[in-house]
């Protein structure tokens, strides 16, 4: 039975083909993820850039797939559709850790310093490859005391009708999103693991960051340097096993560079909603910070009471679980533009 399922694997991933960019926008510079380019499981203060760019520019980047060669051929991947970048990397890179994420980067943004805010703005992500994987471990996931085994899947992506083939009578939707992106976190905190979510942004796994959304990153250092990794070609809220549809993506993203705004945790917006964060090891926390930071933006930007802003909260925000597996919990909430009417600053 399994040598028949990867034989029908790999037949369906020949005939669907390699993935490529062939519809983003174009981009003042290009960042290809090589051994010299990615940081392995980490955001650092102390991460050499590996591109500098200037406030306003545009930034070609490409990711990789969580894995290594070894796990998604004996997962039933035809080597011929494993990319020689992964297997260059895994090969080379030997500074990894604590995590497991490979990220490029990090990107030097000129004019950022430690109180500023950095935009990202998401201007276009494609599938680079027509895989995506997903699978839990004995201890990972949100209920590990019910899986003690390790399991994974290949799933294969149609680009052309933006579906992934689940199982023969399940086809997912693709929104594919970037699980992590991240500036360094303040130089006392060393090397942060790349699982955990934190101030710095980093793995959020939040599905709603897709093309035409932005993220507003707080800076620690100089330059923010920032990295951006762990490609999902879709995911569900919560992201109970641990994984997502785990591939590799390119993406375009705009930088800029803020100095009159103020962060403490990373905030976002898609063009219909806003959307504030909170994150902690509990997740009732980190829902609490979730709504405290929408009232607190709808204070400053909207000109609102604290007693107004919470009760427009509750009738008219989502709070939404972000993610339950990666440590740090996360929380969001989502606010519609739609209801201020003309004003969507």
């Amino acid at each position: 039975m399994k040598q028949r399922y990867l034989l029908t694997l790999a037949a369906a991933l020949l005939t669907l083909g390699p993935a490529q960019a062939q519809h983003l926008p174009k981009a003042q510079h290009e960042l290809l993820a090589t051994p010299s380019t990615v940081a392995w499981g980490y955001y650092w203060a102390d991460a050499a850039p590996v591109l500098r760019i200037k406030s306003g520019e545009t930034v070609q980047v490409h990711t990789l797939i969580t894995s290594t060669p070894a796990r998604l051929e004996g997962a039933g991947v035809p080597p011929a559709q494993v990319e020689q970048s992964l297997r260059d990397i895994t090969e080379k890179v030997t500074n990894k850790g604590p995590g497991g994420h490979i990220l490029t980067g990090p990107i030097y943004v000129e004019g950022a310093q430690p109180g500023d805010v950095l935009e990202v703005r998401i201007k276009g992500i494609e599938l680079a490859i027509p895989y995506a994987y997903n699978a839990f471990g004995p201890k990972s996931g949100f209920i590990p005391e019910d899986f003690g085994y390790a399991k994974m899947r290949i799933i294969p992506l149609d680009a052309k009708k933006m579906v992934a083939n689940f199982a023969p009578n399940i086809k997912l939707p693709l929104h594919p999103f970037f699980g992590s992106m991240g500036v360094a976190p303040p130089p006392a905190s060393g090397r942060v693991n790349s699982a955990p979510p934190g101030i710095h942004g980093g793995n959020l796994d939040n599905k709603d960051l897709v093309v035409g959304t932005t993220l507003y990153l707080p800076v620690h250092v100089p330059g923010a340097l920032f990295f951006v990794g762990d490609g999902h070609a879709g995911q569900g809220n919560g992201e109970v096993d641990i994984t997502a549809l785990e591939t590799s993506l390119i993406g375009n993203l705009e930088f800029i560079v803020h100095h009159d705004e103020h962060l403490t945790v990373p905030r976002a917006e898609t063009p219909t909603h806003y959307i504030s964060m909170g994150l902690d090891e509990d997740l009732t926390l980190a829902a609490k910070q979730a709504v405290r930071e929408m009232i607190d933006f709808l204070v400053k930007t909207k000109g609102m009471t604290r007693d107004d802003a919470y009760m427009l909260c509750s009738v008219a925000g989502d709070l939404n679980v972000t993610q339950v597996v990666d440590g740090t919990r996360g929380a969001h909430v989502l606010l519609p533009k739609s209801i201020f009417g003309k004003d969507k600053k």
